[in-house]
């Protein structure tokens, strides 16, 4: 082991950062369950939620940035869902190449049928927890997330 020593801080957050690894996978198994008889996992339900969300059309790669994951990973979902009517791409007017993507009429369909399907089921599992519990956690993700991003940048 190297002679390093973490910091009171750090070694709180590798411990939370195992835990979130732990999660990442429980969620990742949960999701693919529970919107398995709608054709989904949990990739494609993430993407589409992504699409769902964003303010306004986005392309492949700004999905990407913004979950965190490789472009290419994205583009072969979304050009999957593209072949079975669920997304469409939209020209970009800033881009050439990099069209925009947007739910389908049958994929605000199936992606509102999955949230039918998560609601009473993260009800369920948050049962416990109190709202301020909640933002605590959600804070501090988005702390970590925030640094990590700063990390990325100056290493760029």
């Amino acid at each position: 082991m190297p002679d390093i020593q973490w910091t009171e801080a750090g070694e709180a957050v590798t411990a939370l950062i195992l835990d979130v690894f732990r999660l990442n996978g429980q969620l990742l198994v949960a999701g693919d369950r529970l919107v398995a008889e709608l054709g989904l996992t949990s990739a494609r339900w993430q993407i589409l939620g992504a699409i769902a969300y964003a303010e306004k059309p986005e392309s492949v790669a700004w999905h990407a940035r913004t979950m965190g994951v490789h472009r290419q990973g994205i583009q072969r979902i979304v050009n999957e869902l593209k072949k079975e009517g669920i997304v469409e791409f939209q020209p970009n007017p800033h881009h050439k190449r990099a069209h925009l993507i947007v739910l389908t009429s049958n994929g605000e369909k199936l992606f509102e049928q999955a949230l039918e399907l998560q609601t009473p089921w993260v009800n369920d599992i948050s049962k416990g927890l109190t709202p301020k519990e909640i933002a605590a956690a959600k804070y501090v993700i988005e702390q970590l997330s925030s640094q990590l991003e700063k990390v990325r940048e100056n290493a760029a």
